[in-house]
């Protein structure tokens, strides 16, 4: 959506757009053979323009499953921050296979890489066999690891996440269907492993999760809620731009802030926490 509408509320001060992805141009940044789409070209400029109109100043790009290891897009992005006037602090989270050598993981973490992908969902990621692993190598620089799961899928997922030696960040909600409601095992679940401390979740997507092809999404707003209950210091936000791989619509940005207004019910201090606070804290700004 090249014209999102003006969120009602003006973001607190720092606020920061934790999930967002940049592709192409192709020609230059190449898409794996095996992927599961094929996403129109989405460029930081068209992004800064958005964080710009919904009121962003910090922003956090994640690399997609259609690239695979290949971080070269998300590295050059970052290596142009600092010298870009468009006042955006950038972060990134990479994707990477068990045979990352320690200098590209020292040269990540300069240009602001704070974190690995783990794709459970879509082709052209990586599994459970080599997390334990992964989570060695990235601990002594304070990483975390990132899980595009859907955790219905994983029965034995809080015991093998308490396991680990780094911190756990769980995209959209644990795309789990929202009409499931709350009180689902596997969600009760995931509640518990918030609880402990070590697990973040993205209050991310409600458009990926929810029966409603627009918003309100009123049966996310249970799920949201209930994290908002149990950690509110281990949430952030984020818009998912440019919202690939959906068979719902594009939804409107400025109406996604507006729903994560709709339900922190306007509590100022929890929305200072998840927009500003929380992401400082874990991607280190």
């Amino acid at each position: 959506m090249p014209l999102p509408s003006l969120p009602q509320a003006v973001l607190p001060a720092k606020s920061c757009d934790t999930h967002a992805h940049l592709f192409g141009p192709a020609e230059q940044y190449p898409y794996q053979q095996d992927r599961s789409y094929t996403p129109p070209d989405a460029s930081r400029q068209d992004y800064v323009r958005l964080l710009r109109t919904l009121g962003f100043q910090r922003a956090v790009l994640v690399q997609p499953s259609v690239y695979g290891t290949d971080n070269r897009l998300l590295c050059d992005v970052l290596r142009r921050a600092g010298t870009e006037p468009w006042g955006i602090e950038w972060r990134g989270i990479a994707v990477t296979g068990s045979d990352v050598t320690e200098s590209e993981l020292e040269t990540m973490h300069e240009l602001g890489v704070r974190g690995i992908r783990l794709n459970m969902l879509f082709r052209g990621g990586i599994d459970f066999a080599t997390v334990q692993s992964l989570a060695n190598r990235i601990a002594p620089l304070g990483w975390h690891l990132q899980f595009l799961i859907d955790i219905t899928q994983f029965k034995d997922l809080a015991p093998r996440l308490s396991s680990l030696p780094v911190d756990s960040v769980i995209d959209h909600m644990g795309h789990f269907r929202a009409e499931l409601g709350p009180r689902h095992p596997a969600f009760a679940s995931l509640l518990s492993l918030l609880r402990e401390g070590r697990t973040w979740v993205k209050v991310t997507g409600p458009n990926r999760i929810s029966a409603h092809d627009k918003a309100p999404y009123t049966d996310a707003q249970a799920l949201a809620q209930a994290l908002m209950h149990a950690r509110p210091d281990r949430l952030v936000f984020g818009t998912d731009w440019p919202h690939v791989q959906i068979p719902t619509p594009i939804p409107d940005d400025g109406s996604l802030v507006d729903e994560f207004y709709r339900w922190a019910e306007n509590d100022m201090q929890l929305v200072q926490s998840i927009l500003v606070d929380n992401p400082e804290r874990l991607y280190s700004f």
